[in-house]
This record gives C-alpha cells, sequence and structure tokens, in this order.
C-alpha cells in the first residue's frame, strides 16, 4: 500500500480509504467487521465514516460496528486513521438546534455522541459534512479550536465544499494562527470532473488535501453493465445521466483499460490518485471481495499518453462552453 501526507498535517494515511457508507446496511457487523480485518491487512490505515451513516439500520449504526470492532483489541484503534463527519440530523424529527447545520452547541453534543459510539478517546479527523453558510468564521473555529485544545479532534476537514467555502474558512484560520482544513473530500471522478474549476485549484492553493468519494461513479466504472449493476442501476444513472448499458465512453475505457491489462476499477481510481492535489480515495466497500486489486490502484502510475487518451474520452468540455483548465480560465475569454 502506498501513503500520503494529509494535505500540509504530518500526518500520514493510506492512498486507499476504506469508505464504511454501507457497513450496517448493505453489509452487516460479520462482513464489516471481516472488511475492517481485510483493509488493515492490506495496509489500508484510513478508515471514513459519519454520524448519519447507517441507513436502514438508523442513523449512527455504521459509528456503532466500527466502535465494536475496536473494542475487539489488538491494536485496532491504534493503527487506524479515523474521520467521521458531523452536520446533519440525527434524529427523524429535529427540533431546534438539531436540523442540518452547524453550531457550537449541536457540535458539542454530536462529536460526545461520535466518541461513544465509536468506543474511542478522539477522532483523528473531524470532518464538516456540508458548508453551513449561515455560521460565522469565529464561532466556526472557536468550536473547533476547542476541541483541539481538548484532544477530542486531532485535524479538522470539510466535505461537499465550494472553492470559496475553502478559501473563506483557511483565510481565517490562518488569522487566528490556526492549521485550519487539512482535508476537503468532493465527489470526483472520470465522469465528475467539475472539481478541477474551482475545488481542486482551491485546496492546492490553500495546502488542503483533496480525498475524493464515489471514485468509481457509484460503479459505472466498474466495467458492469446493467444486468450486473445491481438495484441501484437506475438511481446511479440518473445521477450521471448516463445509461449503464451501452455507453460510447464506457465503451472506449473499457477498451483502453483491456489494452493496459489492467481492470476498470483500478484504472479510474489510479486516475483520480494521479491528480497532484489527491492524497487518498475513498472507496465504499460491501463485502471483503470489493477490495480486490485497490492495492494495485494505490500504486498504478498512468503514462502521460494514456491520461491523454482518458482526458479525451472522459472530455469535461464536451457539450459544455468550457476551455481547458481550472476557473476562471475554463469560461471566461
Amino acid at each position: 500500500m502506498e501513503y500520503a501526507h494529509v494535505g500540509r498535517a504530518n500526518l500520514e494515511a493510506s492512498r486507499i480509504c476504506l469508505g464504511t457508507m454501507h457497513f450496517g446496511a448493505s453489509a452487516d457487523r460479520a462482513e464489516s467487521f471481516r472488511v475492517m480485518d481485510a483493509a488493515l491487512e492490506m495496509g489500508i490505515n484510513f478508515f471514513d465514516t459519519a454520524n448519519v451513516y447507517g441507513r436502514s439500520a438508523g442513523r449512527g449504526a455504521t459509528e456503532e460496528i466500527i466502535g465494536q470492532w475496536f473494542d475487539q483489541g489488538g491494536g485496532r484503534r491504534d493503527r487506524v486513521v479515523l474521520a467521521t463527519k458531523v452536520y446533519g440530523p440525527m434524529v427523524p424529527e429535529p427540533g431546534p438546534n438539531e436540523g442540518g447545520g452547524l453550531s457550537a452547541y449541536k457540535v458539542r453534543k454530536h462529536v460526545t455522541d461520535s466518541l461513544r459510539r465509536l468506543r474511542t478517546d478522539h477522532i483523528d479527523l473531524y470532518q464538516v459534512h456540508h458548508i453551513d453558510r449561515r455560521i460565522s468564521g469565529e464561532e466556526f473555529w472557536g468550536m473547533f479550536e476547542n476541541l483541539n485544545r481538548s484532544g477530542e479532534v486531532l485535524y479538522f476537514g470539510t466535505s461537499n465544499f465550494p472553492g470559496w467555502g475553502l478559501a473563506k474558512y483557511q483565510t481565517i484560520a490562518r488569522q487566528r494562527g490556526d492549521l485550519g482544513i487539512v482535508s476537503e473530500q468532493t465527489q470526483y471522478n472520470l465522469l465528475s470532473r467539475y472539481p478541477e474549476l474551482e475545488v481542486i485549484p482551491a485546496a492546492a492553493e490553500f495546502g488542503i488535501g483533496v480525498m475524493p468519494y464515489m471514485p468509481l461513479a457509484g460503479g459505472l466504472l466498474t466495467g458492469k453493465r446493467a444486468a450486473e449493476s445491481g438495484s441501484r442501476t437506475a438511481e446511479v444513472e440518473n445521477e450521471y445521466g448516463l445509461p449503464i448499458g451501452e455507453n460510447k465512453q464506457l465503451t472506449e475505457f473499457s477498451s483502453l483499460c483491456a489494452e493496459l491489462g489492467e481492470k476498470e476499477h483500478v484504472v479510474a481510481i489510479a486516475w483520480v490518485l494521479a491528480n497532484p492535489a489527491v492524497y487518498s480515495a475513498i472507496v465504499g466497500i460491501r463485502t471483503v471481495a470489493h477490495l480486490e486489486g485497490l492495492d494495485r490502484a494505490a500504486s498504478l502510475k498512468l503514462e502521460p499518453q494514456v491520461m491523454e487518451r482518458l482526458d479525451a474520452i472522459f472530455d469535461i468540455n464536451v457539450g459544455r462552453p468550457l476551455k481547458r483548465g481550472p476557473a476562471p480560465e475554463a469560461f471566461a475569454w
């Protein structure tokens, strides 16, 4: 397994991050335990979760499962860089101060509950799941500074932030003399390249490491077709506006991977990791079998001509009034 520093932090994480969103719903407790054991054996030391994960098993169920796995001992907790998130409501009918968003009042409660479920005394990377446009910079950093001083949280990250949001909060952190945001989690893959316009350039400018989620576009980039893709077919097709069946881009992608002698999911993840701003890619795992090839993806270096062919197949400019490059050059004259 390959490792990289988390943004400006002197913390090393595996270039593949174990996404745990399916734990408790698609993967039961026993299978989730097997996945985490196998991931750790593979060298994956970076686990990502969120307090709201659990789906049909209920909010918080995923954190509970990870905490139970830690409780087995064997140095499990000490070997893992643990990331979780805060933002969403944790009850079905949230009252005042419990809906989506941030406040010192809410975060104080939610971090305590996450620590209890995870059976740990600290969170290594605590991430704001979505941007809250209402909170002041003073309250935002004041509450996180307190968590850092108490030892409950070591580093702070964001998720689904726009470029301007990263710039705003990182500037305030620097004015306060803080390390600030070390990581931004954004959806980024060959079919979703919008972060190249604003988010990734902003992150790179402010020393924030990028960790993409859905590097396989919900399964579209695994070489599967409609009959193989399972119950999420319609959901994924609607999200990306692409049919999983016969599709020119996906067909050309599979052909290129065949030429390289590599599996589609390996190439798709390797492409994401090739971006200099990216330090780790989150792969959502439901079974131990889904770990296959992830170590290869972490180490595979795609040749420049292969990157050019992938860029041509998945050209962000097709059908859009954009030129190549980041914003504002992508749309300004």
